[in-house]
C-alpha cells in the first residue's frame, strides 16, 4: 500500500489544520489507518487511529482537539487538528494495516509557533 499524506504546515498557536491521507495499491487488507507523529529528538508516537468500521483510538494528549475520520469510498484518511499548541509540532506519518500500522506513509511537517 502507498499512502500519500498531505496538509501539514505552519500554523499559529491556537490555529487548526487538516491532514490527509490517500492509499494506493493493495488496499483490500487495510482495516486500521492512523496517523502518528514524531517530533526532533523524541520518540514516534501514536496519535490516533481509526478502523474500517469507524472506531477509533485517541492518544490521551490530542483528546478533545484532534478528530480523525475516514472516507472508505476514497480510502482516505484525515486528521482535523484544532487547538494547536506548540509540542504539536512534529512531523505527522500516515499508517495503513490490519490490526495495527503495516505501512508507513513519508510524513508531513506540522508546526506550532508560540
Amino acid at each position: 500500500v502507498q499512502l500519500q499524506a498531505s496538509g501539514g504546515g505552519l500554523v499559529q498557536t491556537g490555529g487548526s489544520l487538516r491532514l490527509s491521507c490517500a492509499a494506493s495499491g493493495s488496499i483490500v487488507s487495510i482495516n486500521n489507518m492512523g496517523w502518528y507523529r514524531q517530533a526532533p529528538e523524541k520518540q514516534r508516537e501514536l496519535v490516533a487511529s481509526i478502523t474500517i468500521s469507524g472506531s477509533t483510538n485517541y492518544a490521551d494528549f490530542v483528546k478533545g482537539r484532534f478528530t480523525i475520520s475516514r472516507d472508505n469510498a476514497k480510502n482516505t484518511v484525515y486528521l482535523q487538528m484544532n487547538s494547536l499548541k506548540p509540542e504539536d509540532t512534529a512531523v505527522y506519518y500516515c499508517t495503513a494495516g490490519f490490526l495495527g500500522p503495516r505501512d508507513w506513509g513519508k510524513g508531513t511537517l506540522v508546526t506550532v509557533s508560540s
